[in-house]
Order: C-alpha cells, then structure tokens, then sequence
C-alpha cells in the first residue's frame, strides 16, 4: 500500500478523526490520502499557527491526541508556536510535516538549501517536542508513527514531530512487513516501574491530619492526567479547601464549597491569603512557576509543611523546596491516597474555612478603578458565566481579558476552560474554539478574546464559518494592547509605545459581519444580559464587541520583590497584619 495511505489508517486506529492543515505541496500526498474517506477528516485553516493551536485544544478535550500537519519550509516553521504550546502545557499531538524528496535534501552538506522549501525542521524544533525525525527509510514509518504517538502520550505528555519526504510518503509498502515499535526492546525498557512509597503515603495523610489550615494547590497535571474524579473524591474525603493555578481552573466546578480560587499574580487575593497563610499544602501537578509564587519564591507558603506531586521528577524542588517530593502519576497518587483514606475522620476545619470565607467576602476580584457607568470587566465576566450553561467549553486568549475570566468566571460542571499558559500566545483562542468545537461535536464553546489578539488569527472566522461552529466570540475590546499598557502606566511613566501609540484596530463587528457572523455590541452593564442571551442563542457562530475603558486595569496584581499576599493595590502594612496569621516577610526594594 501506499505509505501516505498507511499514515492515514494508523491515526485513524489511535482514535483521530480529524487533521488540521494548511496544504502545500510538500503534504499533497498525505492530504490525498484523506481525500475518499469517511472516517478522517481535514479541517483546512487560514495559517499554520492555527492548526497547531486547533491539534491542541482537539487534544485537550478528546483527551487523546491531536494532529496537524503542514508543508515544508514556511508552513513547518508556523507551526512552531503552537508546538511550543503543547510542548509547555503538556499536550499530547502529533505534528507531521512534508518535505523535499530526500535525494534532494542537503543532509550534512554546507550549503544552506538544494531543495525549494527546504528546511531541516527537525534541528529547529528538537528543542520542543519529546520526539522528532526525519523519516528517510519507509520501511521504519511503523516504528516512527508507534514511538511518537506513545512519547507524546506517556510520562509528562507533549508534542512530537515526524518530517517525511515526498518520495516517502508515495512509497509501497508492505505493511505485514513493518518492524514497530511496541514489540521492541527500547519500548519494554521505557515502561515505569514507579510507584508511590506506602511509608510516604502514611507520612502525607499524618501531616494532613495534624495540620489545622490545610489547603490543597490543584495545577493543570490534575486534568492531564485525567484524574478529575479522583481529585473531587479527595475533597469530599478531607474537606480541604482548594486553590487553583491557572492551568488548573477547571479541575472543580467552582461551586463546591471547597473552591476558593485562582492564585498567583494576577490571582484573586482572598486566594493568595488562604495560601500564605495554610500551614499545610499539597501540591498536586502544577510546576509551581513564577507567575504563582512571585518572585521570592522561598516566601511561598513559607509556614506550611509542603507535599509535590508530579510526574516531571526535574519540577521536584526546582523553585520551592518542599518536605515531600513525590514523582509521579498524579491519577495513580490520588487513587492510592483514596483507598488509604478509608474511614478516615475529617478534622474540625469550620474556623479555618471562617477565616478564608472571611477573606473572600472582604477581598473580591472587581476592577475599583472602572467608572461607575463603564463595564466593569470582572463583573462582567462573571455575569457571563451565569449565561453559559453546564458542559461549555471556555476559550481565552492572551491579555487582560484572560486574568478578568480566571478571577470572575465561575466554571460549573463538566465545563472545560482551555488556556495557554506558558507559552501565553496571543492568538490562540479563537483557532482553540475550532479544534475544541470539533472534538465534541455540540457542546457551545465560548471564546473570549481581546481586540488585540484576536486580530492574530482573525482570519479563523472563515474556519469557524465555514464549519458553522456554535463558537460564540466576546471581544473584551478596550482599543489597546491593555496588559503591557498597565505595566507602561506602572513602570514607563503611562509612555504606551505601541500599545496605544501606533496600536490599531479595526471596526470587528464590522470584520465579524463581513465573514458573515451575526455581530451585537455591549456598551453598558444593563445591556448585557439581554445581549450574551441573545449571542448564545444564536444558530452557528456569533460575535459581541464588548466595549471597554482604555484605561481598564487587572487587579489586583502582584508587582516584583513581593510576597503573593501583599498584592497592588497594596494593601495598609496595619491591615495586612491584621489578617495575616503568620508573621509578614521584610519587604525588599521594587525596581523602577
């Protein structure tokens, strides 16, 4: 058979059903390949980025793994944001790129390129992925497939990249004839043997039990390695109360009583306080990155005996040492910690939960510099989610908006919320709404945007049209690239280069209509509920332009040289004091 043929007939046996692409003559024989078939399918995109950020999101919902190919040269190289995105936040996809025959590939030869289009993608992105090849034999293509798709699978999940030549792909093969991957030795010496230490284990639940203002940090390795169910048992068997990194929003719906937020610096700070001040904390999959613990990490829970789980052994005491480091799956831990918790009697937790409670009603996430007659976009965020209903799939993008939606949007069950967190790429939503769209067929998928990145991939509006997707796209439009320009006004004395100087854009009710998406415009708070009911209603894809102050500020914000419980706006040194229940660290200078 064809070996293009054989490509095809392999994703379809892992359970893809769909490739995003943009085509080139370097990926014609793949594309081909897919052409008469009824159980794979492309979904053809404007730029290669989106593909990339469309595989991911596809992943991240189908809980599988995506794919998405492009041609050699350009279409490779645009696919290394989005690559560089699952290889971050740990997404498992495949990408596969075409490239120039091999006998006229330049291999080792000094000069820069014999063949059109010709770009050795493999040394680029080696960098990014858990597994990239050049395929120069066909008869290794069953080995290739087996090894990438496993890698990108197992362990810590990730990217991986398979380059093959057109004369590859054309090839005849054999497939009885194959040697792959999985019957081999190298397969057999990659299987973990780890397991959790029972003695470890006993010492975990030990100091839980001693411990009287426990909380638990749930990062996004609790849904990569699909252990919501588990996690929610933990909960319901301890009745510690929960924080959440960024990544891991969605893990519980946020009307469980043990839900207290989203910390970090740009965290709720009811959030950061319950953190600050536990005395017990356990971590579970989240890489404990500076955008949580601030810049003095040493700080971070500073009271608090610390237990981290994660399946990456390198993220173990990398930037907070902990007195429990624990490597390993995270759904294996919580399934294990489960059973052991069998008959366990939960502590007297009510003055501890009064206390954070008390937090929450004295420090909510609302926007105090908005104008009274202006939209406040916290408010306006969470009046959103009171609109979408259970099983929605959240989109964000990259900027203020997306701070706005981790501090207000309250995400109710079997709600998914898909964000890109480490590489942060502006653009990534909207080409996210498509992938997640056609990973689960039905569901509403709600993308919310800003007037500056959606401008990066806007042309996905012809996708998303195209498809007729019920992506439903709320614009938090304050004419400025808003994130950068509140930290121009803090530390560039309100000099806006580029964010408002020489920043533009255009009418997007009026670029949404011209792609032929029905288009309303927010103005006011009061008109918002008729209008988000009204967008969400509507058959197919729609846009709402909701129009903000320029000046719209995150807040609170955690600013350099401060520990994450003394956010701006600061708080007075008496009132932090007050509320704290463990001694303030010794401030240090904040840069200019």
């Amino acid at each position: 058979m064809k070996l293009s043929d054989y490509i095809i007939d392999f994703l379809v046996t892992e359970g893809v059903c769909h490739v995003f692409e943009l085509i080139g003559g370097a990926i014609t024989h793949l594309l081909d390949s897919i052409y008469n078939r009824n159980d794979m399918h492309c979904v053809s995109v404007h730029h290669e980025q989106s593909a990339a950020f469309a595989a991911e999101a596809y992943a991240r919902i189908n809980g599988n793994i995506g794919v998405a190919m492009a041609t050699s040269g350009p279409g490779a190289l645009n696919l290394l944001t989005g690559i560089g995105s699952c290889y971050f936040d740990s997404v498992p996809c495949l990408f596969v790129t075409g490239q120039v025959n091999t006998y006229e590939y330049k291999y080792e030869k000094a000069v820069r390129q014999l063949g059109f289009q010709e770009t050795d993608i493999v040394s680029v992105v080696k960098p990014l992925t858990k597994y990239a090849a050049l395929v120069t034999d066909a008869e290794t293509i069953k080995y290739h497939l087996e090894k990438a798709v496993y890698l990108a699978r197992n362990g810590r999940p990730g990217p991986v990249l398979l380059d093959i030549p057109m004369n590859i792909q054309r090839a005849q093969i054999d497939p009885g004839k194959l040697i792959g991957y999985w019957d081999s030795d190298e397969y057999i010496r990659t299987q973990e043997t780890d397991s959790y230490n029972t003695r470890d284990m006993e010492e975990v639940i030990s100091l839980m039990e001693r411990a009287k203002r426990p909380v638990i940090l749930a990062g996004g390795g609790v849904r990569t390695a699909k252990a919501t169910d588990e996690f929610s048992l933990l909960i319901e068997k301890t009745g510690i109360p929960v924080v959440t990194s960024l990544m891991g929003l969605d893990v519980v719906s946020h009307d469980n009583p043990a839900f207290f937020g989203m910390i970090g610096a740009y965290g709720n700070r009811y959030s950061n306080l319950s953190l600050a001040n536990c005395d017990f904390l356990l971590i579970l999959g989240s890489r404990l990155d500076t955008r949580q613990t601030g810049t003095r990490p040493e700080t971070f829970a500073r009271a608090a005996k610390k237990v981290h789980v994660d399946i990456d052994p390198v993220e173990l005491n990398e930037k907070v040492k902990v007195d429990i480091a624990l490597k390993g799956d995270v759904r294996e831990f919580l399934s294990k910690i489960n059973l052991m918790l069998d008959g366990y009697i939960k502590p007297d937790l009510s003055t501890w939960y009064e206390i954070i409670k008390g937090y929450r009603g004295k420090y909510p996430s609302q926007n105090r510099s908005t104008k009274a007659e202006k939209i406040n976009p916290n408010r306006f965020t969470e009046l959103l989610s009171l609109y979408c209903a259970e099983g929605d799939i959240i989109c964000l993008d990259v900027g203020q908006h997306q701070m706005w939606a981790a501090q207000s949007f309250h995400i109710k069950k079997n709600q998914r919320m898909i964000i890109s967190g480490g590489m942060g790429a502006m653009g990534f939503a909207l080409p996210a709404a498509l992938g997640a769209a056609k990973a689960s067929p039905g569901r509403k998928v709600i993308v919310i945007n800003g007037d500056g990145g959606i401008q990066v991939n806007i042309q996905e509006l012809d996708t998303i049209v195209h498809h007729n997707l019920p992506v439903k796209i709320f614009a938090m439009n304050n004419r400025c690239l808003g994130m950068v320009r509140q930290f121009q006004d803090m530390f560039f004395g309100g000099r806006r280069q580029s964010t408002v100087k020489g920043y533009s854009c255009p009418d997007l009710g009026k670029v949404a209509t011209a792609y032929g998406i029905p288009s309303y415009i927010i103005s006011s708070l009061a008109s918002a509920p008729d209008v988000i009911e009204t967008a969400l209603k509507t058959e197919g894809p729609a846009f709402v332009d909701v129009r903000l102050e320029q000046t719209t500020c995150v807040d609170p914000k955690l600013v350099v040289n401060r520990p994450i419980e003394d956010m701006s706006p600061l708080l007075e040194k008496t009132e932090l004091e007050k509320i704290m229940l463990i001694d303030l660290v010794e401030e240090m200078e904040v840069p200019g």
